[in-house]
């Protein structure tokens, strides 16, 4: 039996037998404010390329090229405004490998016993990395004449071309020696990505490490 809010016993669970009051409703039904499932795949998420953010579209960015197997290093994106610079030395290790390797002039060419190290600031469309010639009238933004002078290097040697993203490419428009980034040869009239940290050789014994910093 049902007891009203006065304490009367009721047989009528709607309204009290003694009083006439109206006994406590039960609660409405409890509905799920909960919101409709989305369609499958509406909150998936799409996976961007690490370099320029680019929504992937395959294996490689339709953009800078960057392999999402893995197989590949990845590169930092840039810095925004940031002053990119190339830090030019002389390296014994390669220039041993080179005199391993032999040539023509192998036997006359000797590593400088004193190099300082030499910095060339990145800007424009492009630089050029060479010696000097009086000749053809060249001369290159990053000018290895010396001294010392790295005689393996060709008066035009290769090229640093700006993209508008902030990063950089190296072109070797066909030297005489050829050019390695971090170890690899490079092909002629092939861009490669350059970036922080990377090595470029050139010549008997030249390097040329790309720095970046803020300005």
């Amino acid at each position: 039996m049902a007891t009203c809010p006065q304490g009367h016993t009721s047989g009528d669970d709607e309204y009290c037998d003694v009083c006439g009051l109206q006994l406590a409703a039960s609660p409405p039904p409890v509905t799920s404010s909960a919101a409709p499932a989305a369609p499958a795949g509406a909150d998936a998420v799409v996976e961007s390329c690490p370099v320029c953010q680019t929504p992937r579209a395959g294996q490689f960015c339709e953009v800078c090229g960057h392999d999402y197997s893995g197989t590949a290093p990845t590169m930092a994106p840039p810095v925004s405004g940031a002053r990119w610079e190339a830090v030019t030395a002389a390296d014994r290790a390669y220039y041993e490998k080179v005199i391993a390797e032999g040539g023509p002039d192998a036997d006359a060419v000797a590593f400088p016993p004193y190099c300082p190290e030499r910095s060339f600031a990145l800007s424009g469309e492009q630089v050029r990395i060479g010696r000097r010639s009086r000749g053809r009238d060249l001369r290159p933004e990053i000018d290895l004449t010396g001294p010392p002078e790295d005689p393996g290097v060709s008066h035009l040697h290769a090229v640093l071309l700006a993209g508008h993203d902030g990063s950089w490419t190296l072109v070797d428009p066909g030297s005489s020696n050829g050019t390695q980034v971090n170890g690899r040869p490079v092909t002629v009239n092939v861009p490669v990505r350059v970036g922080a940290g990377d090595r470029i050789h050139v010549g008997a014994w030249t390097v040329i490490t790309i720095r970046e910093g803020t300005p």
